[in-house]
């Protein structure tokens, strides 16, 4: 892999002299600092990981603890996202073949163990380390300045730990050929279903004799499950928000911009979306065409599913389930409900067929891309998805209970 490595310059304040600081060699006896120097830093200063250039769903996370303890050893450094996501940092010297290669076993063995956890396993673990009571994770993330909501910041998490969505990050002084080599292996080769970082932190000597730190990646991956969700009236909304990324640059940049595009939409929708009904799950903000409110069906069959589409310039909302679940069954139980269901949605197709119900409507625009059309799509969307949760939450949920199933939330 081709890299440039430029020279940090001191500039004084009169900007008369300009003076180049000295790389350090690696390793202790260059640097000075250890593996445990670095995950301090980490653990102190999680910003400097460019972690929104490796993945930027991982953005902005919260250090929790250090030498976090697992069955397959300890994790240097624990972060989590005020969205649910775990990021995992191993910090490394890089002073031989040998343990260049085996540190990429150990962030891989750490992210298997962390799969068979739940969000209780991994609060309990974070409790022993930091020696502190109570909802730790939810705690420190809180005190990191984010509001959130205990029960979906929970359930968010196990759900990530079972579905392997973690962000590893392997980090050192200086990383070469081997280890990269490595990377692009697992890129080229591996299913993986987390996103892989390699972050180098060469350091610098300043005149003064001060140190300069300056992170920058290295290699990643962004591979994991491509989801299709058939949706009525023949229609496909795909989220190719996880699909394997080619390894051409522009085309790279191209998709994380498309995904930053979408994260930015469906924020600033949920941002202002406002719910009648407090019960209501409200999903995190996606970087894909779509998110979805869960209706309380068991293992989330029924939702609404709320997308935009930038090809077609459409923007919309539908009920949606599972085929053959109990979603699907409550959502064919509320057919004596259609005319009810027209009136409180009006301007929505509600259709029930044999084969599948279709409550679904849609708003078209000229250009998605245009900022007004963007803004006219989000308020729109926020009050559809405000009458579609009054309208459909509780018939699902009441029909969920004729069939004798239990409704979650």
């Amino acid at each position: 892999m081709t890299r440039q490595h430029a020279t940090p310059l001191v500039i004084s304040s009169d900007g008369k002299y300009i003076t180049p600081m000295t790389p350090l060699a690696l390793g202790v006896g260059g640097h000075g600092l250890s593996e445990a120097d670095i995950q301090g830093i980490v653990h102190r200063h999680p910003a400097c990981l460019p972690i929104a250039e490796i993945d930027p769903l991982f953005a902005g996370p919260i250090a929790v603890c250090r030498e976090l303890t697992t069955p397959a050893g300890p994790i240097d450094n624990l972060l989590v996202t005020p969205s649910g996501l775990p990021v995992l940092v191993e910090c490394k010297l890089w002073k031989n073949p040998e343990g260049r290669r085996e540190v990429i076993g150990q962030i891989l063995d750490y992210s298997k163990e962390l799969t068979k956890w739940s969000a209780s396993d991994l609060q309990r673990e974070a409790s022993r380390r930091l020696g502190r009571k109570g909802n730790v994770l939810l705690d420190i993330v809180r005190e990191a300045g984010h509001e959130i909501d205990e029960i979906a910041f929970n359930d968010s998490l196990t759900a990530n730990l079972r579905r392997g969505r973690f962000l590893l990050l392997i980090v050192g002084d200086g990383i070469r050929e081997g280890v990269e080599a490595i990377a692009e292996y697992l890129q080229v080769h591996a299913g993986l279903h987390f996103t892989l970082g390699l972050v180098e932190m060469p350091i610098y000597q300043a005149p003064d004799g001060s140190r300069l730190v300056v992170p920058r990646v290295l290699a990643r991956t962004l591979t994991v499950a491509r989801t299709v969700i058939n949706v009525p009236d023949d229609m496909t909304v795909i989220d190719d928000t996880f699909e394997e990324t080619s390894v051409d640059p522009e085309r790279e940049q191209a998709q994380i911009r498309g995904r930053e595009l979408r994260f930015a939409f469906w924020s600033d929708f949920l941002a202002g979306l406002r719910l009648d009904d407090p019960q209501q799950p409200v999903p995190r903000p996606s970087l894909g065409g779509h998110v979805v409110f869960k209706l309380g069906a068991p293992g989330g069959s029924s939702w609404i599913t709320v997308y935009r589409d930038t090809s077609k310039n459409v923007a919309g909302l539908a009920l949606s389930s599972n085929i053959n679940s109990a979603g699907e069954r409550a959502s064919k139980m509320l057919a004596s409900q259609a005319a009810e269901i027209s009136s409180d949605l009006p301007g929505a197709t509600v259709d029930f067929s044999p084969e599948r119900p279709m409550i679904v409507e849609r708003l078209a625009l000229k250009n998605l891309e245009n900022p007004a059309d963007r803004e006219r799509a989000i308020s729109w969307l926020r009050e559809r998805t405000n009458a579609f949760v009054n309208a459909l939450r509780p018939r699902v949920r009441s029909a969920l209970l004729e069939m004798g199933s239990e409704p979650g939330t």
